[in-house]
C-alpha cells in the first residue's frame, strides 16, 4: 500500500500524458484551418502539422522501443517530454514570425516544430501503456489505469477542437499566433509531467535488448504483414474524417458556419470515440477482435457512403457544449455530416482490435511488432495527402472515396488477411 501511495504522482501524471498525445496531436487539424487562409493555400498543404507529426513516427517507432530498452520507461518519458517541450517552444516561435513578410519561413518553423513535437508524441505512445501497467501493479488494476488513461485522450481531443475552435474565431483573419494559448496549456503540461517523473520513484522491470534483426522475422507472418498495412490505413480513417469535416464546415461559405461552432461540432466525433471506448471495453472480453472489426468495418463504409451521398439541403441540428457559458449549442449542418461523425463509434476500438489480431502468434517477435505498427501511425501523413489531393481536384465529399478505401481493406483483414497461415501456427 505504501508503494501505491508514492506512485499516485506518476500515475496522475501518465493519465495526463495520455491525455495530451491527443491533444497535442489534435492540434494540428485545426491549425490546417488557420494554415489553409494564410494565402493560396491548398488542402493538401494545408496539412502540413500533421504530416510533421505523423512522419515522425516512422523515424521514432523502432527507435523508441530501443530508448526504453536502454534507459527504462521513467528516462526514456524524460526524454520524450523534453522533445516534446523543444517542439511546442518551435511551434509556438512560427507563430511570433511575419507570414506577410516570409511566409515559407513561418511555415518551416511551423513544420519542424510539429516534426520535433511528433517524436515526443512516439516515445511516450510506447511509454505510457506500460508504464501506467507498471504502475497498477499489472492485472485488472493496471488494465484499469489503461482504459482510464484512453478515456482522458478522448476527452482531450474533444476539448483541443473546442478550444481551438474558439481561439481561431474568424478563420479568415486568424494567425497561428492565435493557437498560443493551446501550445502553452500543453507546454506547461509537460513541464510538470517533466518535473514530477524526475522526482518519482518508479520500480522497473528488466528490459530485454531490442533486435533488429527480429524485424525480417515478424514481417514473414503474412497475418502480421496485412495487419501492419491495416494500421497504416486506420489512421486514415481516424483522422483523415474529422480532419475533413472540419475543414468542409469551415470552408464552405454556404453553410456560414464559424470555425468556433465547427471546432463544437467536430469534438461530437472524438466524443463517440469516448463513448465506443466505453463500450469496447465493456463487452471486450465477450466478442472476438475479428467479429468486433468486422462489424465496425461495415458500419463505417455505410456511415460514410450515408455521408457522400445524402443531400446537402437536408439539415439536422447537432448540439455541442459552449465552455465558455457551459451551455448547449445546437448548429444546423447537413445530414451527411451527422454520419461521418458517427464514424467515432466505429474507429475507437479498431487500433486495440487490429493490434490484437496482427501478434497473434508472433511469441519472440512481438516486442518488435508493436515497434513496427508505431513506425505505420506515419500512415495518417501519407493518407491525409492524398485525401487533401484529391479534395483539392474535386470536391470534399468525394475525398471520403479515400476513407471508404481504407475501411473496405480494414473489412478485407478482419474476414481474411487476420488469419494466420498454417506456416505461422506450426512456427508458434
Amino acid at each position: 500500500m505504501a508503494q501505491q501511495k508514492k506512485q499516485w504522482g506518476a500515475i496522475i501524471v501518465m493519465i495526463l500524458l495520455f491525455a495530451m498525445i491527443a491533444f497535442v496531436t489534435n492540434l494540428c487539424s485545426p491549425m490546417a484551418n488557420i494554415i489553409k487562409n494564410q494565402g493560396e493555400i491548398s488542402n493538401v498543404l494545408a496539412q502540413i502539422g500533421n504530416y510533421g507529426n505523423f512522419v515522425a513516427y516512422l523515424v521514432m517507432g523502432i527507435p523508441a522501443g530501443m530508448l526504453i530498452s536502454k534507459f527504462g520507461y521513467k528516462k526514456t518519458a524524460l526524454i520524450g517530454l523534453a522533445v516534446g517541450i523543444l517542439g511546442i517552444l518551435i511551434q509556438w516561435y512560427s507563430g511570433q514570425l511575419d507570414a506577410q513578410k516570409n511566409l515559407g519561413l513561418v511555415f518551416g518553423v511551423y513544420l519542424a516544430g510539429a516534426f520535433i513535437a511528433g517524436f515526443c508524441m512516439c516515445i511516450l505512445n510506447c511509454v505510457v501503456n506500460p508504464m501506467l501497467n507498471i504502475l497498477g501493479g499489472g492485472g485488472n488494476a493496471g488494465n484499469q489505469l489503461i482504459q482510464t488513461g484512453g478515456v482522458f485522450n478522448s476527452a482531450a481531443a474533444v476539448a483541443v477542437y473546442i478550444l481551438m475552435g474558439a481561439l481561431i474565431g474568424d478563420v479568415t483573419k486568424a494567425k497561428i499566433a492565435d493557437a498560443t494559448p493551446a501550445l502553452l496549456i500543453a507546454l506547461g503540461i509537460f513541464v510538470i509531467a517533466f518535473i514530477v517523473i524526475l522526482f518519482t520513484k518508479i520500480e522497473e522491470p528488466e528490459q530485454a535488448p531490442v533486435n533488429t534483426k527480429l524485424i525480417g522475422g515478424a514481417l514473414k507472418y503474412r497475418h502480421f504483414t496485412l495487419g501492419a498495412l491495416a494500421i497504416f490505413l486506420y489512421m486514415g480513417i481516424e483522422v483523415g474524417v474529422p480532419t475533413y469535416v472540419n475543414m468542409y464546415l469551415v470552408n464552405t461559405e454556404s453553410l456560414h458556419i464559424s470555425a468556433a461552432t465547427a471546432g463544437l461540432i467536430v469534438a461530437v466525433y472524438w466524443l463517440m470515440m469516448l463513448i465506443g471506448r466505453f463500450v469496447g471495453a465493456s463487452i471486450g472480453g465477450k466478442v472476438s477482435s475479428r467479429a468486433m472489426i468486422t462489424t465496425v468495418a461495415i458500419l463505417t463504409i455505410v456511415l460514410v457512403l450515408a455521408g457522400m451521398y445524402s443531400p446537402e439541403s437536408t439539415k439536422v441540428s447537432v448540439p455541442g457544449i459552449d465552455w465558455a457559458t457551459l451551455s448547449i449549442v445546437k448548429a444546423q449542418v447537413p445530414i451527411g455530416i451527422l454520419f461521418f461523425l458517427l464514424v467515432g463509434l466505429c474507429t475507437s476500438v479498431m487500433w486495440g482490435g487490429i493490434f490484437n489480431m496482427a501478434v497473434e502468434g508472433l511469441g519472440k517477435y512481438t516486442a518488435i511488432a508493436s515497434g513496427i505498427f508505431m513506425t505505420m501511425v506515419f500512415g495518417c501523413a501519407v493518407m491525409l495527402a492524398i485525401q487533401g489531393a484529391v479534395a483539392d481536384a474535386t470536391n470534399y465529399m468525394t475525398s471520403y472515396w479515400v476513407v471508404l478505401f481504407c475501411a473496405a481493406y480494414i473489412l478485407f483483414y478482419a474476414l481474411i488477411g487476420s488469419k494466420p497461415s498454417k506456416k505461422a501456427e506450426e512456427e508458434a
